[in-house]
């Protein structure tokens, strides 16, 4: 069995099977000084009160996708009703008429810092400026409530390489790194092998 000890100055190798990521956290200190995006009439912002399981993790694969997010799929039906449902947290859909073109979740489990759990938009979305302006409904939201005095969030090097960018051009600065270790949600049967080509698939 191989040394699993994390290698703070070199290699550490990574078990047949499973997925590293380098995650960075950002933080955003007060609310922004003027909006983030002008308001827009093509599209609104619509608070989900109680998702439907089978639409909501439809939606979170076609945002999700192609990074390979699987933190929502891996929960049983029960964990996932009790886990939508909680009261600290608050799902957003942006609305392009009768459709919704991606995903929005704010964490209020610390009412001081409440976190940007989920925020993405479908592929057919991207560009346009609609990414900046789903940001600004989610700061907002965040920076309504009287008891914030923090946002935060956190991406990964599974995530689009234009993330770091977006986010910290939206305010967010960078305060952590972390590395997360977990099963290859492809071999688990969650995405198809091709899935994610940046993240090769490796099974020994």
């Amino acid at each position: 069995m191989p040394d699993q000890t994390l290698n703070l100055t070199g290699y550490t190798d990574v078990p047949d099977g499973k997925i590293a990521f380098v995650v960075t956290f950002l933080e955003m200190m007060e609310a922004p000084a003027k909006p983030l995006a002008p308001a827009r009439d093509d599209v609104e912002l619509v608070r989900w009160h109680e998702p439907d399981l089978e639409a909501y993790r439809r939606l979170f694969r076609q945002v999700g996708e192609d990074w390979i997010w699987f933190g929502r799929l891996t929960h049983t039906d029960e964990e996932l009703r009790q886990m939508l449902a909680d009261p600290v947290r608050e799902n957003y859909l942006p609305m392009q008429g009768d459709t919704p073109i991606g995903t929005l979740e704010l964490e209020f489990g610390n009412p001081e810092e409440p976190e940007l759990s989920y925020f993405g938009l479908v592929p057919d979305a991207i560009g346009g400026g609609l990414g900046r302006w789903l940001m600004a409904q989610a700061v907002d939201i965040a920076w309504s409530r009287p008891q914030t005095k923090r946002l935060w969030l956190h991406t990964c090097t599974g995530d689009s390489p234009q993330a770091m960018r977006f986010y910290t051009s939206c305010g967010f600065k960078p305060y952590k790194r972390s590395i997360e270790i977990d099963d290859d949600p492809r071999l688990l049967g969650l995405y198809p092998y091709e899935t994610a080509p940046h993240v090769p698939v490796i099974k020994g």
